[in-house]
């Protein structure tokens, strides 16, 4: 399939491609509907092995990025970011600061914020060449750590389908089995183990998994039987694609609801679960609470605001999951159905000229 085929697929606006040679740059942007506002996504930075792999995984993204932001009643698009490396050891300040320049070059069309691979302390290296930054440390301007409140909406996602599965969103005894336990499935754990929860944890590092086991009283197991542990909810917190035709099958749980993004690895897997009668709560619908915090500071930041607006993804995530029951579709397409709804909707009101009115955020600086 061809550049222009994938993005046709996909509906993609806009797909942007940038090598600097002097810092090894290899960076892609995809910008894939700006009908509610500019795009908004993290920048993934990740040792593809194919620029295939990181062209299908930033074009997948960035759909996904529209519809949460849809969802969440926020007046953005969807946009994504990967750079091509890892982070590890080919990530330096020259890098992050071509790259700021590269995100400068697009005027606002895409803001930008962390993701799997890029730091807080990264966005603020990029902050010097570019006002289309959200999420740096509060000391250059940002609002901070957005994984915080990915954690909290989650968490409040969990709970609404806890209420749909066993009849109350109380998760106090129930065992909840974490794959992955970086910045978002830390937070997902504080409140779960708060909450009464059980805890079994897994994580391909090592260390940080021990490491969470001794601070949530946690149950460790290896990550290639995370899949295998019977428990009452299974929570997708690392990459993108874990539940797919090989794992699904191994599933010993009534709800699946994580913080990763794309958890199917296709459209058939929404069925499959189904089928198995596990109950998803759609990945775009729980996770919002990041690119809620930052669309907040992108016009003015309040931490009340948008702790206010991440609350509000319990109802939501209850809202999808009926309209899932009532036209007996899965809830992945029922949550897709409920983001195009907005959009549609207010791409009719967009379509009426208010002079001097621009919906559009200002950027700092």
């Amino acid at each position: 399939m061809s550049l222009f085929e994938s993005m046709t697929a996909g509906e993609h606006e806009e797909v942007v491609f940038w090598r600097d040679r002097a810092t090894g740059l290899r960076a892609i942007v995809a910008i894939h509907d700006t009908t509610l506002g500019p795009g908004l996504g993290g920048t993934r930075m990740f040792p593809y092995p194919s620029e295939a792999a990181a062209l299908d995984d930033v074009l997948r993204l960035s759909q996904a990025m529209t519809y949460k932001c849809a969802a969440a009643g926020l007046d953005f698009g969807g946009g994504k970011a990967v750079i091509i490396g890892d982070p590890a050891h080919d990530k330096s300040e020259a890098l992050l600061r071509a790259y700021g320049r590269l995100i400068e070059t697009l005027n606002g069309r895409y803001l930008t914020t962390t993701d799997v691979g890029t730091t807080v302390d990264d966005l603020n290296v990029m902050s010097a060449e570019t006002r289309f930054v959200t999420g740096a440390s509060p000391a250059f301007g940002g609002s901070g750590d957005t994984s915080i409140l990915t954690g909290r909406t989650v968490f409040l996602g969990m709970k609404a389908a806890a209420q749909v599965a066993f009849g109350e969103p109380s998760l106090s005894g129930r065992t909840v089995a974490i794959q992955g336990a970086g910045k978002v499935g830390w937070h997902l754990m504080d409140a779960l183990r708060t909450e009464g929860a059980q805890l079994v944890v897994s994580d391909v590092n090592g260390e940080q998994a021990r490491k969470a086991a001794a601070t949530f009283e946690a149950r460790l197991v290896s990550v290639d039987k995370i899949f295998d542990v019977e428990c009452d909810v299974f929570s997708p917190n690392a990459l993108g694609g874990a539940l797919n035709a090989q794992t699904i099958p191994r599933l010993r749980c009534r709800v699946v609801c994580g913080g990763a993004n794309n958890q199917l690895e296709t459209a058939a897997d929404s069925e499959r679960l189904a089928e198995r009668g596990i109950l998803f709560a759609p990945d775009f619908i729980v996770n919002s609470g990041g690119v809620i915090n930052v669309a907040e500071e992108a016009r003015g930041y309040s931490a009340e605001r948008a702790a206010a607006r991440a609350d509000l993804v319990f109802g939501t995530t209850l809202r999808v999951l009926a309209l899932a029951t009532d036209q007996a579709i899965s809830p992945a397409n029922a949550a897709e159905q409920y983001a195009k709804a907005r959009i549609t909707t207010l791409n009719a009101v967009h379509r009426s000229y208010v002079p001097g009115h621009s919906p559009t955020p200002r950027p700092r600086g």
